[in-house]
Formats: C-alpha cells, sequence, structure tokens
C-alpha cells in the first residue's frame, strides 16, 4: 500500500495538471492585474521622479557653477578696484604730503625773510639812536667845552669822563 500511494505521486495525472495550470494561470492574471501594473506603474512614476531630481540637481549644479564664476570675476574685480583705490589714496596722500612741506618749507622761508628783514630794521633803528645819542653827547660835550676855560689836561679828563659815561651795550 505504501508504494501505491508514492506511485501515484510520480505520476502525472492529466486533471491535477489541468487544475495546477488553472490555477497558475489565474495566479498569473491576478499578479498582472493587482501586482505587476501598480508595481511597474510605481516604478516608472519613481524612475521618472528620480530623472526629473537628476536633471533638477544637474540644473542647480550648473546654476552654482555660473554662480561661483560670477562670483569669482565679481571678487577679482573688486580686489582690483580696491588696489586701484588704494594706489590713488596713496598717490593723493604723497602729493598732498609734499605740498604740506613745500608749504612748510616757503612759509619758513618767508618766516625767516621777515626776522631777518625785522633783525636788518631793529638794527638800522638801533645804530640810528646810537647815530643821534652819541651826536647828542658829542654837542653837549662841545658845549661844556665851550664854556668853560679849558687847559689840555682839563679837555683831557672831560673826554674820559664821557667816555666813561657812554652806554656799555
Amino acid at each position: 500500500m505504501g508504494f501505491v500511494i508514492a506511485q501515484s505521486l510520480i505520476e502525472p495525472s492529466v486533471g491535477l495538471i489541468f487544475w495546477k495550470s488553472l490555477a497558475f494561470i489565474i495566479f498569473l492574471y491576478l499578479l498582472y492585474r493587482f501586482g505587476w501594473g501598480p508595481i511597474t506603474k510605481a516604478l516608472h512614476e519613481r524612475e521618472e521622479t528620480i530623472d526629473s531630481s537628476i536633471r533638477r540637481a544637474e540644473e542647480a549644479l550648473a546654476e552654482a557653477k555660473k554662480i561661483q564664476a560670477d562670483n569669482q570675476k565679481a571678487r577679482r574685480e573688486a580686489e582690483r578696484e580696491a588696489q586701484r583705490i588704494l594706489r590713488e589714496a596713496r598717490e593723493s596722500a604723497d602729493a598732498l604730503r609734499e605740498e604740506e612741506i613745500e608749504n612748510t618749507r616757503a612759509r619758513i622761508r618767508q618766516m625767516q625773510e621777515q626776522a631777518q628783514a625785522e633783525i636788518e630794521r631793529e638794527k638800522q633803528g638801533a645804530l640810528e639812536e646810537l647815530r643821534e645819542e652819541v651826536a647828542e653827547l658829542a654837542i653837549q660835550a662841545a658845549g661844556k667845552i665851550l664854556r668853560e676855560d679849558m687847559n689840555r689836561d682839563r679837555q683831557r679828563k672831560l673826554v674820559d669822563d664821557f667816555i666813561d659815561n657812554l652806554p656799555k651795550n
């Protein structure tokens, strides 16, 4: 008996093959209808989403590269402009410094000339004053000489006194 059961399992049965085939075809239909369609649809949607994301990422990368290039160009231009401004500022400062030095030198020369002229005027004034005093003293001495009857010793003493009374400066 054990052999008969084993024998029936091994021998193909047409009815069993038919029902198994029919069940397999129904299973494939149901799988295609309710499983395969939505799975492939979801896969296509996912593929389109990925493609769209990749395109947007590539566009964003290209835009970022363009912006980076523009930024580098703008930075280089700003650096050149800053260097130009610094150079002009240095040149302007140097020119202003030189102008101020020349103005200061001219003022010093003018002040020296004015001081020299003032010294010369003061010197001339002092000499003139000294001449007037000497002339006045000479007149006074001559008047004394004429008023007094003097001898040689008396004249000598008078001149010596006169010289002693002259200002020492």
